[in-house]
């Protein structure tokens, strides 16, 4: 399977603090992973133009999730 979704990095400036980025993850991309809020994930950086996002915990899918 295959998706391609473009999105831009975002900088959040605080006063008395280093900027922080953030990546959203498309609703489509999250359902296709069936991704949950509060998950732990890390990034694997593979060169300077990829990352890969990888789970950190045995995650088993729903099947009938409710709506």
């Amino acid at each position: 399977m295959t998706a391609k979704y473009s999105i831009k990095v975002q900088a959040i400036r605080s006063r008395k603090q280093a900027p922080r980025f953030y990546v959203n993850i498309p609703l489509p991309v999250a359902a296709a992973m069936d991704l949950e809020a509060g998950e732990e994930v890390q990034w694997q950086l593979l060169g300077r133009q990829e990352l890969r996002l990888v789970r950190l915990g045995a995650h088993q899918p729903t099947k009938n999730r409710e709506k």
